[in-house]
């Protein structure tokens, strides 16, 4: 594992993307996120309703997708580690879109590329990753995002 501190990642590594290995979305990881969620709609739990419809089987929720970007980032076997990280933040997203739905049974895989790392006061940076979700065997990616954390060093 490559260590840098956070100057050198904001130096060097804009423009730069990383990619993840494959993870299986599992019927059951759909069924404990539509427990921690609420959200039961058929097309996601209920594997016979869902196969009558245009998907042909149960999906994953779009904001399953979307909450996979912790697992799937650390999943990439060459990211370098941030010397000094006292914490990471979420701070948003400027943009997401589902484009494809992610069937119950594939493996995705995630594609983080650095757009941009600043320091916003001393202590306190801000990056900005376009997140990929590839579905395999797939042409169209899952989603796509633009998301904002915050780094503490």
């Amino acid at each position: 594992m490559t260590t840098i501190t956070i100057q050198e990642m904001a130096a060097n590594q804009v423009g730069q993307e990383r990619v993840s290995d494959w993870v299986e979305v599992s019927q059951e990881m759909i069924d404990k996120f539509a427990d921690a969620t609420g959200d039961h709609q058929f097309i996601h739990v209920n594997p016979q309703m869902a196969a009558m419809t245009p998907f042909g089987g149960t999906i994953a929720h779009g904001f399953l997708t979307l909450s996979l970007m912790p697992l799937l980032s650390s999943k990439v076997p060459d990211a370098p580690q941030i010397e000094g990280v006292k914490m990471g933040v979420n701070y948003g997203g400027n943009k997401v879109r589902f484009l494809q739905p992610v069937r119950s049974g594939k493996r995705v895989r995630g594609r983080f590329k650095l757009l941009e790392l600043v320091e916003k006061r001393p202590g306190q940076w801000q990056q900005t990753n376009e997140f990929t979700v590839e579905i395999e065997g797939e042409d169209k990616p899952a989603m796509i995002a633009e998301w904002i954390s915050q780094i503490f060093v």
